[in-house]
C-alpha cells in the first residue's frame, strides 16, 4: 500500500523578498543573459538603454518552452530517474571488517573454523540478507528529476502554462509506506558537493549532495547515494550552471556555516604557529610575575629525558603531539570565530556578515565602499582544496582592524569560496565559470624566484651546518649535504609554483590579478576605485627588465601589488586599467616628445 506524496519544500522563490537585483558588473555569456542587455541575466533595457532594476520574465517562451528560462539549463523532464544499481553493493561495505576478521581467524588456525565462527558466518549471512533488501527497496523507491514547477505555488503544470511563472525544481521522492517528496528550486541551489569514499571509487559512484544558502544544519539538503560519476558530473555542472545565474538576485542570504568546513581549521597557520603564540604568551605571563619557566621543576625534567631519549623517536613525537595539539586549537578557534555565521545582503546597498560564539561580531559593508574581493588560498589550505574570501572595502578601519573584519568567508571548499566571492560581487567572480584568461609574466621573472630562494634560504643553513661540522663533528657535514640537496629540490619546486600563480589582467569592470605561493592570491578589484599606480624597481629588478606594479584604492590595504611585469608593458596595462591617471606621462610610439620652450633672461 502507499500513501499520498506528501511534498516538503525546504526553499521556494517566495521565502524571503530579494534584495534590489540589478546585476553589476555582469559578464556576457552569462547564462541568462537578455540578448539586449548583454552581461545583466534577465534584465531588458528600458527607453533609455539602462537595464530597468527588476527582471522581467521574456513574453514568449523558448525552445524549451519555459518562459523566462536561459539557455545553458538542465532539460526540464518530467521523468522520474532512479539511482546507479551499484548502490546496492555501497551498502554492503560494512560486511568488508566481519569477513575480513573471519578470514585472518581461519589463517591462524589452519583452515579450522570454529563453532562461534560458524555463527558468526550465519549472522553476516542473515544481516547481508536483510540489508540487501533494505537496499534494494530503498534503490527502487528512491528517484528524482529535474521539472518545472509553478512559482504561484499550483504544483506541477504545464510548461509555459500556468498562472505563475514556472521554475525548474530538483526533486527527490523516496519512501515504502509514506512517500516523502522533496524539492529544492534550483535558483536556491548554492553548492553541489560530490563525495567518494574509497569504495565508491572502487565502484565507480558517488554521492551528490545539494544544498541551498540556508542549508548549513542539513535539514534543507538532498543527498544522492549513488549516482555514476559521468552522470553525477554532468548533473552537478547543470545545476551549478542554472544556480550561478540566478543565485544572487534571487536570495538575499549568500552563505551560512556548514560544519563540514571544520576539516579546513587545521590547515592553517594556526595548526603550528597557534602552538607557539600560545606557549609564548604563557611565557610572557609567568615573566611578568616573577616566574621562570625554565627554571621549574617539572619542565627541567621534561628536557632532560627528551635529551636522554633515542631522538629519533622523541622529536617525531614532539611534532606530532604539536600537530596535535594545533589542530585541536585550530578547531576551537574556527567554532568561536565562525559559530552561526551568515553572510546576507540586508537590502540592495548593505552586506552584513554576522558570527562567533562568545564574542559576536556583525560587520556591515556599504556597496558602493565594497571595492573588490580578495580569494586567499594558503598552501596548506590550497593542497586540501580550500580557499577564504575578504572584502576589499573602504570604512573598516586601519590596516589591522580590517584584517580582523573583512572577513567574509571562513576556510571552505574553493568552490564555495568562488561562489561567495560572486555573491559580494553581485557578479561571477572571474574564474568562477572559466579558467581566468590571465596574461602571464616573463621567464625571468622564474629566474628571480631560483635565484632568491638560493641565496637566501639554501645557502645560509648549508654554510652553517658546514662550518659546524667542520669545528665540531662530522655528523653535521653530511647534515648540510643533505639539507642543501633537499631545500634546493623545496627551493625549485616552490619557485616554479609562484611563477605559474603569477598573472594579471581585466575582466569586464574588475582588475584581476593573482600571485604568491605560500599564500596565493586572487584579487578583483574595481577599476574604477584605483586612484593612483606605483612603479617600484630595485637594481636587479631593473636589470632584468621587470617592475612592480601597486594600485593604491581608498579600500582595504590601501594598495595591491602586481609583481615583476615586464617593464615595458606595465604602463600600457596601467593605462589601460584605470584610463585617466598616467596618459599625460605616457609617450607613444611615434611621436616625439615636445618639451615646453624655455628662454634665458
Amino acid at each position: 500500500m502507499s500513501a499520498p506524496l506528501e511534498p516538503e519544500v525546504p526553499g521556494t522563490a517566495h521565502d524571503a523578498p530579494g534584495p534590489d537585483r540589478t546585476v553589476r558588473g555582469a559578464h556576457p555569456g552569462i547564462p541568462g543573459a537578455h540578448p539586449n542587455a548583454p552581461g545583466i541575466p534577465g534584465t531588458r533595457p528600458n527607453a533609455s538603454g539602462i537595464p530597468d532594476e527588476h527582471p522581467v520574465a521574456d513574453e514568449h517562451p523558448d525552445a524549451s518552452g519555459i518562459a523566462g528560462t536561459h539557455p545553458a539549463v538542465p532539460s526540464a523532464t518530467t521523468q522520474w530517474r532512479r539511482l546507479d544499481p551499484r548502490t546496492l553493493l555501497v551498502h554492503c561495505g560494512w560486511m568488508a571488517a566481519p569477513l575480513g576478521s573471519l578470514a585472518l581467524t581461519a589463517l591462524a588456525t589452519g583452515g579450522r573454523i570454529t563453532t562461534g565462527a560458524w555463527f558468526t558466518l550465519a549472522a553476516i549471512a542473515a544481516s547481508f540478507a536483510v540489508v540487501t533488501t533494505i537496499g534494494l527497496i530503498r534503490w527502487a523507491r528512491t528517484e528524482f528529476r529535474v521539472a518545472p514547477r509553478s512559482t504561484d505555488g499550483t504544483g506541477e503544470g504545464a510548461v509555459g502554462g500556468g498562472h505563475g511563472r514556472p521554475t525548474l525544481t530538483l526533486d527527490v521522492r523516496s519512501g515504502l509506506l509514506t512517500r516523502r517528496l522533496r524539492s529544492v528550486p534550483l535558483h536556491r541551489i548554492r553548492t553541489v558537493d560530490l563525495t567518494a569514499s574509497p569504495l565508491h571509487r572502487l565502484l565507480g559512484v558517488t554521492v551528490l549532495r545539494a544544498g541551498t544558502a540556508g542549508s548549513g544544519d542539513g535539514r534543507s539538503e538532498l543527498s544522492l547515494e549513488a549516482l555514476a560519476v559521468p552522470e553525477a558530473e554532468r548533473l552537478r555542472a547543470e545545476l551549478l550552471a542554472y544556480a550561478d545565474a540566478e543565485a544572487v538576485a534571487s536570495d538575499p542570504v549568500v552563505a551560512r556555516i556548514s560544519w563540514r568546513w571544520l576539516r579546513y581549521a587545521p590547515l592553517t597557520f594556526w595548526v603550528v604557529g597557534g602552538v607557539f603564540v600560545v606557549a609564548g604568551s604563557v611565557y610572557r605571563v609567568l615573566d611578568g610575575i616573577g616566574i621562570k619557566a625554565w627554571k621549574l621543576g617539572f619542565v627541567q625534567r621534561a628536557f632532560t629525558e627528551f635529551g636522554a631519549s633515542a631522538l629519533w623517536l622523541t622529536v617525531p613525537a614532539a611534532l606530532l603531539a604539536i600537530l596535535a595539539l594545533g589542530s585541536v586549537g585550530a578547531l576551537a578557534l574556527y567554532v568561536e570565530n565562525w559559530w552561526n555565521y551568515c553572510l546576507e545582503w540586508t537590502d540592495a546597498r548593505t552586506l552584513v556578515v554576522r558570527r562567533g560564539l562568545f564574542t559576536t561580531r556583525s560587520v556591515t559593508i556599504e556597496r558602493a565602499r565594497l571595492r573588490g574581493v580578495l580569494l586567499r588560498e594558503p598552501l596548506l589550505l590550497r593542497a586540501g582544496g580550500g580557499a577564504l574570501v575578504r572584502a576589499v572595502a573602504g570604512g573598516l578601519g586601519n590596516r589591522e582592524e580590517n584584517r580582523k573584519r573583512s572577513g567574509l568567508l571562513p576556510p571552505a571548499p574553493r568552490p564555495e569560496a568562488l561562489r561567495v566571492a560572486g555573491g559580494a560581487l553581485r557578479s561571477p567572480f572571474p574564474g568562477s565559470t572559466s579558467p581566468a584568461a590571465l596574461a602571464p609574466h616573463p621567464r625571468v621573472a622564474l629566474r628571480r624566484r631560483r635565484v632568491r630562494g638560493l641565496l637566501w634560504a639554501v645557502l645560509p643553513g648549508t654554510a652553517v651546518l658546514a662550518g659546524l661540522g667542520a669545528a665540531f663533528t662530522p655528523v653535521l657535514l653530511h647534515c648540510a649535504w643533505i639539507y642543501a640537496v633537499v631545500g634546493t629540490a623545496v627551493v625549485l619546486w616552490l619557485a616554479r609554483d609562484a611563477y605559474r600563480n603569477l598573472g594579471h589582467g581585466m575582466d569586464g569592470p574588475y582588475l584581476v590579478a593573482r600571485s604568491g605561493t605560500f599564500s596565493r592570491d586572487t584579487l578583483a578589484l574595481q577599476r574604477e576605485a584605483i586612484a593612483a599606480w606605483t612603479f617600484s624597481t630595485s637594481p636587479f629588478s631593473r636589470r632584468a627588465g621587470l617592475v612592480t606594479l601597486t594600485a593604491a584604492v581608498a579600500a582595504g590595504e590601501d594598495g595591491y601589488r602586481i609583481p615583476d611585469l615586464a617593464a615595458a608593458e606595465a604602463p600600457g596595462f596601467a593605462a589601460a586599467a584605470a584610463p585617466g591617471i598616467l596618459e599625460e606621462f605616457l609617450m607613444h610610439p611615434g611621436t616625439s616628445a615636445q618639451l615646453p620652450e624655455q628662454r634665458l633672461p
